[in-house]
């Protein structure tokens, strides 16, 4: 029997291109399932259209620290921010605003968790040179993961539930690592990569769904796509931010860090 294939998106953050290619690749690969880990929108300019793709494409999404920034009843005052929060729909506001804080499974056995940014809440960030403290905190049980969505006829109550795979977005920066019969996985970014490969990421997850002893697997897709085509529909529709965010897109390097490297958009 083939086994069951799970595709882990993250960090759209409204890059359409990005995802629609993506989704394409996943949709070649004959892959149904697909489960989104959070800042569909914001950043980038079509948030509102990341949203529609993700409810008709997405078995599950859990909410990102930019759901947060979306939805909040009393907002920063920033003048970009508005923006983002205004090209979205009230629809898009409220289904953002709902969505859970994890997402449980069970596969070939393994209990595997999907979050945003960290065990603590979307918005604590865990990046790829973590304590040991980091690690094993993603791997707990809080009161920010009792808030969560099961995927499939398990597992059971969280109290029970005990994860060993983790898999999460936020910091735009893929990466696996093994301790102690633990997996931490990052997904890496769709829509905004940050770790120096321009090309959108996103990662399988293969095993069974209905079998303790099943081979289990993960795998990460790297997808090219038309950056300028993208930025070109950043500086259509007059986005704010639109130069860092083309130098992002264009060198796959972080924009706080384009000063100090000489990068400008030209």
């Amino acid at each position: 029997m083939a086994p069951d294939r799970i595709a882990v998106v993250s960090d759209v953050h409204g890059n359409v291109t990005a995802y629609e290619a993506v989704l394409a690749d996943i949709t070649d690969r004959g892959i149904d399932v697909v489960v989104n880990l959070g800042d569909v929108a914001g950043k980038g300019p079509r948030g509102s259209h990341a949203v529609a793709l993700t409810r008709q494409r997405c078995a599950a999404t859990v909410r990102g620290n930019w759901e947060g920034y979306l939805t909040a009843e009393d907002p920063p005052r920033n003048p970009a921010l508005h923006w983002w929060r205004s090209e979205l729909t009230e629809a898009d506001k409220e289904w953002l605003g709902a969505l859970p804080a994890v997402i449980d499974l069970e596969l070939s056995g393994r209990g595997v968790r999907l979050l945003h940014a960290s065990a603590v809440d979307e918005f604590t960030r865990v990046r790829h040179d973590h304590s040991d403290e980091e690690f094993a905190g993603m791997f707990a049980s809080t009161p920010f993961t009792r808030d969560r969505e099961v995927l499939g006829s398990g597992p059971g109550d969280v109290g029970g539930f005990s994860p060993t795979v983790v898999v999460y977005g936020d910091i735009h920066d893929a990466y696996l690592e093994v301790r102690s019969g633990r997996t931490l996985v990052n997904a890496g970014s769709v829509g905004n990569s940050l770790d120096g490969d321009t090309a959108a990421s996103y990662v399988i997850l293969e095993g069974r769904l209905d079998a303790a002893d099943a081979p289990f697997g993960i795998q990460f897709v790297r997808v090219p796509y038309d950056i300028e085509a993208e930025i070109a529909v950043a500086r259509e529709l007059d986005m704010p931010d639109w130069e860092p965010y083309a130098i992002e897109l264009r060198t796959g390097v972080y924009r706080g860090l384009h000063a100090q490297l000489g990068l400008t958009v030209e």
